[in-house]
């Protein structure tokens, strides 16, 4: 992989932690909220989620793109990202996808100025 995989890779992993926690910190606690006094913030909070979701989705396409990944992992990336907490799984996973992109990059980097 290359310095742009590792790169989109990390660009995954950031904004997979905040997705992660945007449906039961935000939706949960607006609803919560809703239910317990007049403030109604379900609104504003699932659009925050929604934006999340959808940046979160648009950079597994770029990661999907650059890295080649196979469907399944796309699909169980997504899988993570729909259910609740999944998304530090996730990070976890993509932590060491990026650490080993990184590493293969800085040894291609090294054999081609020793070349």
């Amino acid at each position: 992989m290359d310095t742009k995989t590792a790169s989109a890779l990390h660009r995954l992993r950031l904004i997979s932690v905040p997705e992660a926690l945007s449906f039961p910190a935000l939706l949960i606690f607006g609803s919560l909220l809703s239910r317990i006094s007049d403030i109604n913030l379900v609104m504003p909070l699932g659009a925050l989620h929604g934006i999340l979701f959808t940046l979160y989705l648009v950079q597994l396409a770029d990661v999907w793109n650059r890295a080649k990944w196979p469907f399944k992992r796309v699909a169980f990336f997504f899988l993570l990202a729909v259910l609740p907490f999944g998304g530090l799984y996730g990070d976890k996973l993509l932590k060491r996808y990026e650490a080993d992109s990184v590493i293969a990059a800085r040894g291609r980097a090294e054999a081609a100025a020793e070349a």
